[in-house]
């Protein structure tokens, strides 16, 4: 992405955050940016600019913006950060070579028998009570969607670290041991689909 696209993109988000909205991402950037160079802030693009300064933002740093819009609830503007960069919505760039497909099964699981346990994995997988906390905003009512984006947000946050292994050894660690055995045998069902269906080609 080139540094005049980049820019352009950013005045676009810029252009469409509310007052509101606006003061939410400076109090959220409290841990990377001073009270006093808030102060400073009028427009989005000039919070983006100091998140640039502190190399928290720019062409291929993205991450951290889309964060931030994630948490005020401007999935709209986020979106549009990542498609800009050629990611799809929910992806988790970075994710750990050859374990999306297998979290994305996962999380098919998960939305079927998590019910009411989501926080306690969550916290398990070291998302913190912000982020429990816009998950559930999010999805207020809807715990088999609950369920995925919380997945999903985990692997946002941990990258390469995001392994299936992970997730079941924090589901046991919740003591949810039927609901890991479950994502076991997903998988291991799986691993035996392309067989069946290579053969089922050939008749």
């Amino acid at each position: 992405m080139s540094s005049l696209a980049f820019n352009t993109l950013l005045l676009d988000i810029s252009s469409h955050l509310s007052k509101e909205q606006l003061e939410s991402l400076k109090f959220l950037c409290g841990d990377v940016i001073r009270k006093r160079d808030q102060e400073k802030v009028d427009t989005g693009i000039k919070l983006f600019q100091m998140l640039m300064q502190r190399a928290k933002l720019g062409p291929d740093n993205t991450e951290y913006l889309s964060r931030l819009l994630t948490e005020v609830q401007r999935q709209d503007l986020r979106d549009k950060l990542q498609s800009f960069r050629g990611d799809a919505p929910g992806d988790a760039p970075g994710g750990a070579p050859g374990q999306r497909d297998k979290l994305e099964h996962a999380a098919e699981v998960l939305s079927e028998n998590l019910s009411h346990s989501w926080r306690k994995l969550g916290r398990k997988l070291g998302l913190t009570e912000v982020k429990l906390a816009s998950i559930s905003r999010k999805y207020p009512t809807d715990l088999e969607e609950t369920a995925v984006e919380l997945v999903r947000e985990w692997r946002k946050t941990k990258g390469e670290q995001a392994t299936v292994e992970v997730l079941l050894q924090a589901l046991r660690d919740c003591q949810l041991n039927l609901t890991a055995d479950t994502v076991e045998d997903r998988l291991n069902a799986l691993k035996e689909c392309p067989v069946e269906e290579t053969h089922s080609d050939l008749l």
